[in-house]
């Protein structure tokens, strides 16, 4: 990447990601979800029993292409999960970015799930660098959010 590429301001829009989908399920059941450390550790579909373990404070999520770290920062049930996501195959384990969900009812039924995660510049003092993990997961969250909605609307019949 040129420096010249980006302004500063460019790159501090660049510094996070925003997606939204609507479900259709109540909120306590998309909270089930989304309190779970990692949940979006997968090849397009939740996995109902991830490979999950602890040590200490951090989360551990483990799937065919390695350990994914997650700290749990806020749990506010049923509208509001944070995560600090550590390390990953790619990274070492360090303070990594914020990821945030909201879930908000709407109108009519269902839930908007928002995500935010935040902090790309914080992985290295290269634009480059955070730049090019951000671009994996700039996609990744229009595709986990489906996969969220999913999962959980496939529960609305006697599922978990």
């Amino acid at each position: 990447m040129d420096d010249a590429t980006y302004t500063h301001a460019e790159l501090a829009e660049l510094d996070s990601i925003a997606r939204e989908i609507d479900i259709d399920a109540p909120a306590e059941r998309v909270w089930d979800l989304i309190a779970r450390p990692g949940w979006f550790i997968n090849d397009g579909t939740v996995e109902a029993e991830p490979d999950l373990r602890y040590e200490d404070d951090v989360a551990v999520v483990t799937d065919p292409t390695g350990e994914f770290r997650f700290r749990t920062v806020q749990l506010d049930k049923p509208r509001y999960a944070a995560f600090r996501w550590l390390g990953t195959p790619f990274r070492d384990a360090s303070e990594g970015t914020l990821v945030e969900f909201w879930v908000q009812e709407r109108a009519g039924g269902g839930v908007t799930l928002r995500v935010l995660e935040s902090g790309f510049s914080s992985l290295s003092e290269d634009p480059a660098v955070w730049l090019k993990e951000r671009e994996g997961n700039d996609q990744g969250w229009t595709q986990e959010l489906a996969a969220a909605k999913a999962f959980v609307e496939s529960r609305a019949d006697g599922g978990s």
